[in-house]
């Protein structure tokens, strides 16, 4: 693709990538094909090629971003399926965390969005915040029908009940069973320990099991991404930020072989921290947390399972996450332990189609999220599993709300089947075996 940038432009670091990404674009439109968006509405400035044109036209004339742009640009969910279809190795990625910071500072948002916003940012990376908000919408549930529509998707997706805090969560050491293999740091997160902390609790069983010792590092805390993807660049730089120096502490004073994720779409950014923080004072440290951060299914995988003998060819239908296969490219790991432990895996029709949930998106979009999630739903209810295992937490709360097939985390099932107890969510007519 051509561009028109000034050199006074590209002075500006971001501009310049921005500019590299946007010329390696040749109109191929193979990204149309596998863009959720595009195949839900139909429309060019609803594809990733439609965006790569509206984004080239506001950067290069460093406009203010109108309201058709802004509206194709939220539209995106930041699947990046059109990543994995590229033949050219267009970093959509990056090109579309740029015009996001742009509209941020920018674009003059309608009061009411501009709140919402605020409030996602406000709520979402903090667990007590976040569990306060909970309660909150709970009691607001009867009066949902009369909310604006956003609002009320937010209400509608709080769940009746939380689970207690996890003792697990907090600052400390696991001591690795047997002879240590390797001494990791896990990333509790920010909402997936409030809404579910059965997930943390199953990742530090089988990694101790496994001969990891596992450290939850005093300091870290949200990843940032939630912030990231809404174009909240200080504010996500200031979580991160404590992520990499509570991280870089541990790696400093006794060594760390890896930082692990369970939850894929803080994964995706975790590793993107040296690109994030190039120009930051925290930039070396930065490279070294993205160097070692690893998805728990690259761990598991490196370790090897042992004594896997409660699986029983239960068929699972496996769900994968776009943030695990498009943002890491970790395709068959999951699946591949899943087998080795002795499941029945299959895998819906459309693997590569987002569920819609996205971080944020199936609260600030909820009528595209809703279409995706029921498309999602009937590919995976069509292949009668008796479970569903997803690696990210958002996907996890998506699925579940539109189906009765119980759902649980990968390294639930692996913890189950190699000695651990059995899912909280897996009923009893599923678990007999």
């Amino acid at each position: 693709m051509q561009t028109h940038f000034t050199p006074e432009q590209l002075k500006d670091t971001s501009i310049a990538m921005s500019n590299k990404i946007l010329r390696s674009c040749v109109h191929c439109g193979f990204c149309t094909a596998t863009c959720p968006t595009y195949q839900v509405l139909g429309d060019e400035l609803d594809s990733p090629r439609g965006r790569i044109y509206l984004i080239k036209d506001m950067l290069e004339n460093n406009r203010v971003p109108d309201e058709k742009t802004v509206k194709h640009i939220d539209r995106c969910l930041s699947c990046l399926a059109c990543m994995t279809t590229c033949p050219s190795g267009v970093h959509y990625m990056h090109l579309i965390d740029h015009a996001r910071e742009y509209i941020e500072q920018k674009y003059q948002r309608r009061w009411d969005d501009k709140l919402i916003r605020w409030m996602l940012a406000f709520i979402l990376p903090y667990p007590n915040r976040f569990r306060l908000a909970m309660f909150g919408a709970n009691i607001a549930k009867p009066f949902a029908k009369i909310l604006p529509k956003k609002l009320r998707s937010m209400v509608e997706f709080a769940p009746a009940k939380l689970p207690p805090k996890s003792p697990n969560d907090q600052p400390q050491v696991f001591a690795a069973q047997g002879e240590r293999k390797k001494r990791v740091a896990l990333m509790t997160g920010c909402a997936q320990k409030a809404l579910n902390t059965d997930i943390n609790d199953a990742t530090i069983r089988i990694l101790t099991r496994h001969g990891c010792e596992v450290v939850v590092a005093k300091g870290a805390g949200c990843c940032g991404a939630l912030t990231h993807h809404m174009g909240k660049t200080s504010d996500s730089h200031k979580t991160a930020a404590k992520n990499i120096e509570a991280w870089t502490r541990e790696m400093d004073n006794e060594g760390l072989d890896a930082i692990v994720i369970n939850t894929s779409g803080c994964g995706t950014t975790v590793k993107d921290y040296g690109h994030m923080f190039r120009e930051h004072a925290l930039a070396k440290d930065a490279t070294r947390v993205s160097n070692i951060a690893k998805d728990i299914s690259e761990v598991m995988m490196d370790l090897g399972l042992n004594g896997a003998d409660k699986a029983k060819n239960l068929k699972v239908a496996y769900h994968a996450a776009c943030s695990l296969q498009h943002g890491q490219q970790i395709k068959t790991h999951p699946k591949n332990l899943l087998k080795q432990a002795g499941f029945t895996v299959v895998e819906p029709a459309e693997p590569h189609l987002c569920c819609g949930s996205a971080g944020t998106y199936n609260l600030m979009q909820p009528e595209i999220s809703g279409q995706l999630k029921d498309r999602k739903i009937k590919h995976i209810e069509a292949t009668k599993p008796q479970i569903i295992a997803a690696g990210n937490i958002g996907c996890m709360m998506q699925i579940g709300s539109a189906t009765n097939i119980p759902i649980v985390h990968t390294i639930e099932l692996l913890d189950w089947a190699t000695g651990g107890p059995t899912p909280p969510a897996m009923n009893k007519e599923t678990s007999a075996t």
